[in-house]
């Protein structure tokens, strides 16, 4: 075992910290469409992707390795420096938790420790060309990728099942949707899990215990498996409503695509050692499905917030780093200033949860669900849905000819 100091224990409880927070805030990317089509009970829901979260943190080192070997120059990092990094990657975790946006735990992560690297060592300890090859152009291409593919996806499965008994493809799709929501979990444990295993890495290389470019310990593997596994188990339900109800409607042949997709991305990227948002590539796939089923819709509304909190992700995450490495550097008693501030606004965030709680018992209440905006109204007036109960959230005030043809599968075209 390692020789700890005292800083580097209480940074290796951090980043188990910010890999429990990872967990339960990108439940949603697994199961948020399992559950809200019915597939999966919701707390066999999570139990599921826990365990497949935790067997995927055993398959790759890959993302592990760019993170503590790739990202920023490990000579010169202290630990407090990673330590300020995680204080911003978890806070800002929490925020986007609270308000119920999908955010990127990866990106905050990245942004927490360039702006704590750069805050303590200038910018040329940030490696630029890692940070744009491996981090930034991965989160403009995948969701666009998966969102394309899950479109394409969507309208061969309809197109497949066209002459099909109904009731037997809601049944064949949703046990298809089950083992897809399995491979993203398998593939999230895989690529989130090790973004922890990373940051660790660095940590004990930086405070002396392992020498530089050393691959993650199997103690580190199995530490991070757990911990994101566990908060996983906790589900962040208010994360699997967004993603669930609020950005579009899914029945069982679009979760299907949705999550194949997903899942086909981000083991793809893991393989390459890229670091990237299984949120972005899961989201991307939600929309591209919504727009593959003839008839669906996304509400661009949260689209459109979603995008926002993706882009403020890095720098967001990048400030608070770079603000807790200034005080971190004051010495001892500024590091353990920065640690109160962290639990007090953890806290604080979790007692602001509690005035409105979402859980299992209420994570598929339609009430819940956004209200159609303008663009979605216009859309869903003029292309009919398929045959078949379709349930879009979608109420019109005088019936179009379209609307009571789609009521009639003997008129749909």
């Amino acid at each position: 075992m390692e020789n700890f100091s005292l800083i580097l224990a209480i940074v290796v409880a951090t980043a188990l910290a910010f890999d429990f927070t990872n967990g339960f805030h990108d439940t949603a990317n697994a199961m948020a469409t399992t559950i809200s089509t019915g597939a999966l009970k919701p707390k066999i829901a999570v139990a599921m992707s826990a365990a497949l979260n935790l067997v995927g943190a055993f398959l790759s080192v890959e993302v592990a390795n760019t993170i503590s070997k790739g990202l920023v120059d490990e000579n010169g990092i202290r630990p407090e420096v990673i330590f300020a990094a995680l204080v911003g990657a978890i806070l800002w975790n929490l925020v986007t938790w609270l308000v119920g946006l999908p955010s990127s735990s990866s990106h905050a992560l990245m942004g927490g420790l360039v702006g704590a690297t750069v805050a303590s060592a200038g910018f040329g300890a940030v490696h630029g060309d890692v940070l744009v090859a491996k981090v930034l152009l991965p989160a403009v291409a995948a969701p666009v990728v998966a969102g394309l593919a899950a479109m394409l996806s969507t309208r061969f499965s309809y197109a497949l099942s066209k002459n099909a008994d109904d009731e037997a493809t809601r049944k064949g799709y949703r046990a298809g949707q089950i083992a897809s929501a399995g491979l993203v979990s398998l593939a999230h444990g895989t690529n989130d899990a090790q973004k922890t295993m990373g940051i660790i890495t660095l940590a004990l290389i930086a405070g002396g215990s392992i020498a530089p470019g050393s691959n993650p310990p199997t103690w580190v593997i199995l530490s991070a498996g757990l911990a994101i596994a566990l908060g996983t188990y906790i589900g962040g339900w208010r994360i699997i409503r967004t993603m669930g109800k609020g950005l579009t409607d899914l029945q069982p042949q679009q979760g299907f695509a949705a999550q194949t997709s997903a899942a086909t991305a981000i083991l793809a990227s893991s393989h390459l050692g890229f670091s990237l948002s299984t949120t972005h590539v899961v989201s991307g796939s939600v929309m591209g499905a919504g727009l593959g089923r003839k008839g669906g819709t996304v509400r661009w509304s949260t689209a459109t917030r979603m995008l926002v909190a993706w882009v403020l992700t890095l720098p967001a995450a990048a400030l608070v780093g770079a603000l807790a490495e200034s005080v971190t550097d004051l010495g001892d008693w500024g590091t353990a200033a920065v640690g109160v501030f962290l639990v007090a606004a953890s806290a604080a965030i979790w007692k602001l949860s509690r005035r409105e709680v979402v859980d299992s018992a209420n994570v598929n209440d339609t009430a819940a669900e956004e209200p159609a905006g303008v663009v979605t109204t216009a859309i869903a007036a003029v292309t009919p849905p398929p045959a078949g109960p379709v349930t879009d959230g979608l109420t019109a005030t005088i019936p179009s000819p379209a609307a009571a043809a789609a009521t009639d599968p003997a008129a749909t075209v």
